[in-house]
């Protein structure tokens, strides 16, 4: 890292020193309640810090003043000691590192080794991977095999030939993809191509306290879980949902895994024992995977789960992988709240989202009032409601 940035760095102080600047007066004050509004360089050390930062004052006339840390890095400073070491500071920088590596992971042809990803983000290998788990919840090599699940599912829903996809999305060998095309699309590729025509997808429809449900699942575990109010709209919503594979009324055997699922959804704190098939895009598994670490009988806010995920301002589109989210409860999208802390939206209705909250802070069932039906006053769904403008945070 080079010491002095260069002359054409953005927001330079002014010629005659940052003295006439009214940043400078919050700098010699060490005005904490300035922090997070922009940090000051040093163009002598190379470092940048936080207005309240305790460090030794800097001459004004070597200083100069970005609107952000992101802002000061891109101009060639780093982080002061003082700065690197305040937990929030520390936060952001990961961030910041953690969606670089994200964009190298996504831009590579073939799979980036750990030890580069590391080096270019300038950590060693065990503290890399230490500190992009925690901002994504991923490990460097499960985000990567996503995102090239991600490339494949692509390929083939746009009709590419299997070769072709096997090429775009980075698999050297068809070898190597077979061996992973039952994790990554529950079938051969050559079947995902083709709608899944030759997936096999066994359901059941019951009843529980909040209505009709719908429980199926593939040879890799549950891969829907459907609430509603009308049975038959249900099943029609797995036909589109899985439109070419064949679907199976499910036999006797089938009674343990819906008696599970129904048993998760009187009492969600309970979590359940069984295999999930999950399939979504890297960002929408990112969010689910987030979400299943949110505890029963808490709650967290779209923009608190997107800066869990390391995608911070993402709110929105947190909001639409919620909405995507087809394991109603084993994937608890339903603890997902307004910053405020009401309800907003929720595919299966905000009455059923109020009442598996309740569930899970110990009332009965049916203390929160809420009859399976949706009705016609509630907010949008979350995908719906973020397309028309509002705000999911």
């Amino acid at each position: 890292m080079r010491s002095t940035p260069p002359s054409s760095a953005p927001s330079p102080a002014p010629p005659d020193g940052a003295g006439d600047d009214p940043r400078w007066l919050a700098v010699q004050a060490r005005d904490a309640s300035a922090d997070g509004r922009f940090v000051y360089a040093v163009r002598t050390t190379g470092v940048y810090a936080r207005p309240g930062s305790a460090a030794r004052l800097p001459r004004p006339e070597n200083v100069e003043f970005f609107d952000t840390a992101q802002a000061a890095e891109a101009a060639g400073y780093r982080a002061s000691q003082r700065h690197a070491a305040d937990p929030a500071a520390l936060a952001a920088r990961h961030a910041v590192l953690v969606a670089a590596a994200c964009r190298r992971i996504e831009a590579a042809q073939q799979a980036l080794p750990l030890a580069r990803l590391a080096d270019l983000a300038g950590m060693s290998a065990f503290h890399f991977h230490r500190v992009f788990k925690a901002v994504t919840g991923l490990t460097p090599k499960a985000y990567a095999s996503a995102w090239q699940a991600r490339r494949l599912r692509q390929q083939l829903d746009g009709q590419a030939s299997v070769t072709t996809a096997m090429n775009e999305a980075g698999f050297g060998s068809s070898s190597r993809l077979h061996e992973a095309a039952d994790r990554m699309l529950g079938m051969r590729p050559s079947d995902y191509r083709a709608g899944g025509s030759r997936a096999d997808i066994r359901f059941a429809v019951g009843e529980c306290s909040l209505g009709a449900i719908l429980v199926a699942r593939s040879e890799r575990g549950v891969c829907a879980i459907l609430l509603g109010d009308d049975p038959e709209a249900l099943v029609r919503q797995l036909q589109d949902r899985f439109s070419n594979a064949r679907l199976i009324g499910a036999d006797a055997g089938f009674e343990q895994w819906v008696a599970q699922v129904v048993a998760l959804v009187e009492a969600p704190a309970l979590g359940l024992d069984l295999p999930l098939d999950v399939r979504g895009t890297a960002f929408q598994e990112r969010v689910w995977r987030a979400l299943r670490q949110v505890p029963a009988g808490t709650t967290v806010s779209y923009a608190e789960l997107a800066q869990r995920i390391g995608a911070p301002g993402s709110a929105r589109a947190v909001a639409q992988a919620c909405a995507a989210n087809a394991l109603a409860v084993a994937i608890p999208c339903h603890r997902v709240v307004r910053r405020d802390g009401g309800l907003s939206g929720y595919r299966w209705g905000v009455k059923r989202k109020r009442e598996l909250l309740a569930r899970e802070a110990g009332e009965p069932p049916g203390v929160a009032g809420a009859p399976p039906a949706a009705g016609p006053e509630e907010v949008l769904p979350d995908a719906r409601q973020a397309a028309a403008g509002g705000d999911p945070s």
